[in-house]
């Protein structure tokens, strides 16, 4: 399991969301090493990785979506479905993985990339018209949703420095069954997931509650 390539956003401007000033999901590969550090709370635009950041800023950013990670294997998959070239950061990932099943990774699983970083799966990604104006593609945010392969949030719980190229090693796993695709899933068509969602503390708080409702 390593890191195929670190990538970082070039702003654009956003015409497929309403009152969006710009967007980040432009990301492209870079050289060398990139320090990873919590942002802070929601609000500010900040993200885990130096250099980038998001403009969406009620619903995007902050520590519980610090670092969004996607799995080449995926976007290999992606690309014969779609008939087109999809490059390293094609879905606006931060990290393109390989040897990794980030959809399987279970919410609260630690990630140790290189010597310094531990980063914890916090939650899936959930498409939104920016993704889709992004590919221009009519209909991708249900055929993105019905496939359920969303790849993970994370949060930076150590700081530090990452690059293409290290290792990715999962240190630890917590003992529930709580996936990544399983809360995906809850959130967008089966709702009737939700209640297992309330055995996976590490979820953000705003997803536990809609869980909570669910069972009340």
């Amino acid at each position: 399991m390593r890191l195929l390539s670190v990538n970082i956003g070039v702003e654009r401007s956003n015409p497929w969301k309403k009152n969006a000033t710009g967007t980040g999901i432009d990301k492209r590969p870079v050289e060398g090493a990139v320090e990873v550090r919590a942002p802070g709370p929601k609000g500010t635009g900040a993200v885990g990785l130096a250099g980038d950041r998001v403009h969406d800023v009620k619903n995007h950013g902050g520590d519980d979506q610090a670092v969004y990670a996607y799995a080449r294997e995926d976007l290999d998959d992606w690309e014969t479905i779609v008939g087109r070239e999809l490059p390293n950061g094609a879905f606006g990932e931060n990290l393109t993985t390989t040897g990794l099943d980030v959809n399987d990774a279970l919410i609260g699983e630690r990630w140790r990339i290189g010597p310094d970083v531990l980063l914890e799966v916090s939650c899936p990604r959930i498409p939104c018209s920016t993704f889709q104006g992004w590919l221009d593609r009519p209909g991708w945010i249900r055929q993105f949703t019905v496939a359920a392969l969303p790849g993970p949030y994370l949060r930076v719980v150590q700081p530090g420095e990452i690059r293409a190229g290290d290792p990715i090693v999962i240190e630890s796993r917590p003992s529930h069954r709580v996936t990544v695709s399983l809360t995906f899933r809850a959130m967008t068509g089966q709702p009737q997931l939700l209640p297992r969602l309330l055995e996976a503390e590490a979820l953000p708080d705003e997803i536990k509650e809609v869980a909570r409702r669910r069972t009340s």
